[in-house]
This record gives structure tokens, C-alpha cells and sequence, in this order.
């Protein structure tokens, strides 16, 4: 009886049959609908920020003033970039906790055997996430003119490329972290253990310069300050700034590549051990 033997495409030629741009895309487009479809998550991102802003800035607009180093602004208006950074860092990070539950579901699995590369898959995903959390913070800005922000061309395209390098940073870390992971409940434990930090010492609550010696080091070696200075220093630019524009957008732009491939590096890292 003769054999029928079926040959299937080796991985050294998957990759390059199934191509990058169109698999990145599908798993963009997937993200940024599967967001908008649960309205609930919209409107908790703005509404929640939002509430804290409003609440957090009122209570210590009187009582408290940011020094020298923001021009004495009223607590509002200091808080106003950093609530807007707070935004991008909730819809980045939890935007992420889809790559648990499509591991949880099957989706995944599907998507990692199928001939594409994994380059497309860290792609579409990290570009969904920055397309949402990009697009939230910029919705934000509509509460710009209350605190005194108003905008040029030449400014408002830097805040807009600031926000996506911090929103590109956020969301490949957050692949990074929800990547090793098949609990929610764990994903969250490192975010109020790890990233919640990280957005308090980015100088969002309180000024660099009033910070004492050790947290001051941990906010200068915190990439997240540099990100909300940039956006201090585009919307109120008769305030002194810590560091020039320049600095803040390049450490960025570091952030951002070192991030990415950190989160390639996690997911081309073989997890199975071979067969004895």
C-alpha cells in the first residue's frame, strides 16, 4: 500500500512566506476594536484619571505650591501632565492583560503555531496597546484650555509624539510582563508592586526639585520623569524644566527601543524543553 506523505513548510520559510506588516496589522486592528467594544474599560480610563485630577488637584490646589521650579502654578495645572500620563500608563499596562487571556483562551496557542513570525506578533500587539493609550491621553487634552494650555502646531505635534514614545514604552513593557504569565491576578500584583511606583516617582505628584536626595536619584533614573517633563515643558513653557526638551524625547526614544526588545527578546525565548 503506497504512502501519501504530505510535506508542510519548514520555519525557516514560514516566516518569510507569512511576511510581518499583515499579521501585525490583523492583531492591531483586533486590539483597538476589542477595547472600543467594551465600553465599560472606556470610560473607566478617563473617568478614573479624571476623578483623581479633579479631586487630588482641588484638595491641594490652596495649600500646596510646586516652587520655583514650576513658576508657583496652582496645584491643578502642575497635575495636569501627569494625570495625562497616568491615562496612557492604565490603558498601555491593561490594555496587556489581553495576552494572558488569549493565552487562557486558546488564542494565543493558535496564532504561535500558525507560519508567522514572532517579530509580527510583538508588533500588532505593542501597536495596538500604543494606539489606544495614544489616543486616550490625546481625548485628555481637550481639558487642556481649563488650566491655561493652549497649543501651537509645533507644540501640540511634540505632545502628540511624546505621548506616543511614552505610550510605545509602556505598552512593550507591559507585553513583557503579562508574556511570562497565565494569571491575571499575578499581572496585577506587579503592577501595584512595580508600575504604580514608577508613575509616582516620575515627578507627576510632586516637583523634582523638592524631592530629598534619595527619591530625587530615583526619579532621575526613573525614564518615566523624563516623559512627564517633556510634556511640562511643551504645555507650560515659561516654567523652568529639569532637563531640555531634547534630553527628555531622546531618553524616550531609548525607553521605547530598549522596551521593544526587551518584549521580542521574552517572546522569541524558547519556553519547551526538548524531548529526551
Amino acid at each position: 500500500m503506497a504512502t501519501q506523505i504530505t510535506s508542510f513548510p519548514t520555519s525557516t520559510t514560514a516566516p518569510a512566506s507569512a511576511g510581518v506588516l499583515l499579521p501585525a496589522f490583523t492583531l492591531w486592528w483586533r486590539e483597538v476594536v476589542r477595547f472600543y467594544r467594551q465600553r465599560a474599560r472606556v470610560v473607566g480610563v478617563i473617568a478614573s484619571p479624571l476623578l483623581f485630577w479633579i479631586v487630588i488637584g482641588s484638595g491641594f490646589g490652596t495649600s500646596f505650591r510646586s516652587g520655583q521650579a514650576a513658576g508657583q502654578q496652582h496645584y491643578l495645572n502642575y497635575f495636569y501632565p501627569g494625570t495625562l500620563v497616568m491615562i496612557v500608563l492604565f490603558t498601555a499596562i491593561f490594555t496587556m492583560m489581553s495576552v494572558i487571556e488569549d493565552r487562557n483562551e486558546g488564542f494565543l496557542l493558535s496564532v504561535l503555531v500558525a507560519p508567522v513570525p514572532r517579530a509580527a506578533i510583538v508588533l500588532g500587539k505593542v501597536l495596538g496597546g500604543t494606539t489606544l493609550a495614544t489616543a486616550q491621553g490625546l481625548i485628555f487634552l481637550v481639558f487642556a484650555p481649563l488650566v491655561g494650555v493652549h497649543f501651537t502646531a509645533a507644540s501640540f505635534g511634540l505632545i502628540v509624539l511624546t505621548v506616543f514614545l511614552v505610550s510605545f514604552a509602556l505598552t512593550a513593557l507591559g507585553f513583557a510582563i503579562a508574556w511570562p504569565m497565565d494569571s491575571t491576578q499575578a499581572f496585577h500584583a506587579i503592577i501595584n508592586l512595580f508600575l504604580i511606583p514608577l508613575w509616582l516617582l516620575s515627578g507627576a505628584l510632586f516637583p523634582l526639585s523638592g524631592a530629598s536626595g534619595w527619591i530625587r536619584w530615583l526619579m532621575y533614573a526613573n525614564p518615566l520623569t523624563y516623559g512627564v517633563e517633556a510634556l511640562r515643558t511643551l504645555m507650560y513653557p515659561e516654567a523652568p524644566s529639569a532637563f531640555s526638551l531634547t534630553a527628555s524625547i531622546l531618553t524616550l526614544v531609548l525607553f521605547a527601543l530598549f522596551m521593544f526588545g526587551l518584549a521580542f527578546a521574552l517572546a522569541n525565548r524558547r519556553t519547551t524543553k526538548p524531548a529526551a
